[in-house]
């Protein structure tokens, strides 16, 4: 009971505190705003509670309610991954409100560990793992000081870089075995189990697309996917990296038909040239795929619903990669079904009956469709501006958009424009994806960004089936084949000196994501490959794999056996200058005193009168605790035998 209730002194409380600090940075950095700023503002509170006095019980438990409905809050009361985490770092963040013995340190740095386990769930990203290494160092050595308090022996002549030192080196005996499970370790084509889903979605495509959606998507620059050709690569004007198709309207919100989902995929003709290229996509937390128009064929765990709407087996919940083939289409779908098409007609009544009016006028001047979709091309050409700043809009949508402020973004445009069309009688749907790229200056692939999402339709024509038109590009060309780069360097301030840093980190992230995140049972079938073991088996494998553990394992017991040393770091210090006189050839024998032993090394070698006094002062700690010095084990620890002097 002494030993739990041991108070916690002033530098174990500063070496648990920074290492659950560091331990809850990286969770913190993978919240939304303002979560990471309340949570660290909770924390630094319970911390100055605990450095004044024991924190009432209420207190506590009003801080750990409030912080628990803000974080439901912010999560919409919807429970997942993500309000799992951010409810796991508010509680660490209170924790230190009870810190005041030992034992309630100890529990605050096991509980700081789950959270670098936590913030692999969000991200497993490069800086995630670094942070959450430093903060297990840290914690280890946290415990580390615990220990020394506990042992009541003096811990003031430790360095902080001694403490720190003996926990890497504890950790590099483990890093072979770490090492083999990694890279030998029997991988699985897919995994048991998943991982929960997140309470709130992440920015990206999307099954539907109403008023407003798009915003936080258009806004956010962070990585898409990343694409690699083999040969030909097309120019930006080409990348069209094809989504959902959205085929259904109700007046406000375009949604996919998963009618079509069940069909299968529509006839297409393709032209030239082929790119062959592979897709890196990002976590997405859903099924959706995306494509270069228009894939040839479908690998392994992709499905192409008729309108060709890519869809996974799997939920993307980590980095995929997609070996495909393109070609541009020269016909697609050129006989249309009578059901198809009243499906890319259809419009909700009672909607939009200026544009309705429109259409009927325009089709009873011609009955070219061609020219009908060329004037409407011309009429957004000529009266229509690009902005993100757009109202909300209204019952009438198309109609406010036509006719009253007549500036949006690719959503409206496209939206409008379908229904248009469907007025005039022409077939008509919504494709939703991502236009062009940005090539990486320090590898050879393009990064497709979030902001590079955009919104285009296709119109059936006869003799030539879907036909995409972009009635964005008829306004803004810029907002389809400029980059996030070109903005920041048109804007000034330096952009353009901190594009390479930006393409630097991004091709690290790329090198991480295949070399690590993306070392699946393939990778490591080439691997084996590489060093000699053709096509082994899992049974082979797993011989393999154990073999190397068992080799690790005795390195490991090996090295504790060779370095078992004494608990007391008096004695530890002592036998490790003892062994620096052996060397010398004046070991002291298993029955000579220590001050005999040092008056025997002062005979031989007259210029080591300051072993002897070491060695009085050894004595007085060992054997008279009262007259212990607590710089003692320091200055063993750094004594050298005194160099001959010329004579």
């Amino acid at each position: 009971m002494a030993r739990t209730a041991l108070a916690l002194d002033t530098a174990g409380r500063r070496w648990s505190l920074i290492a659950a600090a560091v331990c809850l940075l990286p969770l913190l950095l993978q919240l939304p705003m303002p979560l990471p700023l309340v949570i660290a503002g909770a924390g630094a509170i319970a911390a100055v509670m605990a450095s004044r006095r024991a924190a009432p019980g209420w207190l506590r438990t009003v801080l750990a309610l409030a912080v628990f409905g803000l974080v439901l809050a912010q999560g919409g009361m919807n429970f997942g991954r993500d309000t799992g985490c951010a409810l796991l770092a508010g509680m660490l963040a209170i924790k230190p409100s009870e810190l005041r013995t030992v034992r309630d340190a100890r529990s605050l740095l096991g509980f700081a560990l789950f959270a670098p386990f936590a913030t692999f769930l969000l991200d497993q990203g490069p800086l995630s793992l670094v942070l959450g290494l430093v903060g297990a160092v840290l914690v280890l050595a946290a415990l580390a000081r615990l220990s020394e308090q506990e042992s009541g022996l003096p811990a003031a002549g430790v360095r902080h870089a001694t403490r720190i030192g003996i926990v890497a080196r504890l950790i590099a005996i483990g890093l072979p075995l770490a090492l083999a499970a990694f890279w030998l370790f029997p991988r699985l084509a897919t995994p048991l189990w998943g991982i929960p889903d997140l309470s709130t979605a992440r920015p990206g495509l999307s099954d539907e697309m109403s008023p407003g959606d798009w915003i936080d998507l258009i806004a956010d620059d962070t990585p898409a996917m990343r694409v690699t050709f083999r040969g030909a690569e097309p120019s930006t004007r080409e990348m069209y990296w094809r989504g959902p198709t959205l085929t259904q309207y109700d007046g406000r919100t375009w949604t996919a038909s998963q009618w079509l989902r069940s069909l299968p995929p529509a006839t297409v003709e393709h032209g030239a040239p082929t790119w062959d290229y592979e897709i890196a996509l990002e976590p997405t937390e859903r099924n959706l795929l995306v494509a270069l128009e228009m894939p040839l064929a479908f690998p392994d765990g992709m499905r192409a619903a008729h309108e060709y709407t890519l869809t996974s087996e799997r939920r993307l919940d980590r980095v995929t990669r997609w070996q495909l083939r393109s070609a541009p289409p020269i016909r697609f779908e050129a006989d249309l079904p009578d059901s198809l098409r009243r499906l890319a007609l259809q419009l909700p009544a009672d909607f939009n009956p200026r544009t309705r009016a429109l259409a009927q006028q325009w089709r009873a001047e011609t009955t070219d469709d061609g020219a009908l979709v060329d004037r409407a091309l011309a009429w957004i050409r000529s009266d229509f501006a690009y902005t993100l700043d757009t109202p909300l809009p209204g019952r009438h949508a198309v109609d406010e958009f036509l006719f009253d402020y007549r500036a949006g973004f690719c959503e409206h445009f496209s939206s409008a424009f379908a229904v248009l069309m469907r007025e005039a009688g022409i077939p008509t749907r919504v494709v939703t994806g991502y236009t062009g790229g940005t090539r990486n200056r320090f590898g050879n692939y393009w990064i497709v960004r979030r902001m590079d999402a955009h919104a285009w339709n296709e119109v059936w024509l006869e003799g030539r089936g879907w036909v995409r038109v972009d009635p964005t590009a008829a306004v803004a060309p810029e907002r389809i084949y400029d980059t996030l780069e070109d903005r920041l360097g048109a804007g000034g301030g330096g952009g353009d000196a901190l594009l390479p840093m930006a393409d630097l980190g991004d091709w690290a992230r790329r090198a991480w994501n295949d070399f690590v995140l993306g070392f699946d049972a393939a990778r490591q079938q080439r691997m084996l490959q590489r060093i000699g073991f053709e096509n082994i088996d899992t049974g082979g494998l797993a011989a393999l794999f154990s073999l190397c553990a068992a080799l690790a394992l005795g390195w490991m017991l090996w090295l504790v056996a060779r370095t078992e040393r004494e608990r007391d770091p008096l004695l530890r210090a002592w036998h490790r200058l003892g062994r620096r006189y052996a060397r010398l050839g004046l070991a002291r024998e298993r029955h000579e005193p220590a001050i005999a032993w040092a008056e025997r090394v002062r005979a031989a070698r007259p210029h080591e009168s300051a072993l002897v006094a070491l060695t009085h002062r050894f004595v007085a700690a060992r054997y008279a605790p009262a007259a212990s010095d607590a710089t003692l084990v320091r200055a063993l620890r750094t004594h050298r035998p005194a160099r001959e002097t010329a004579r």
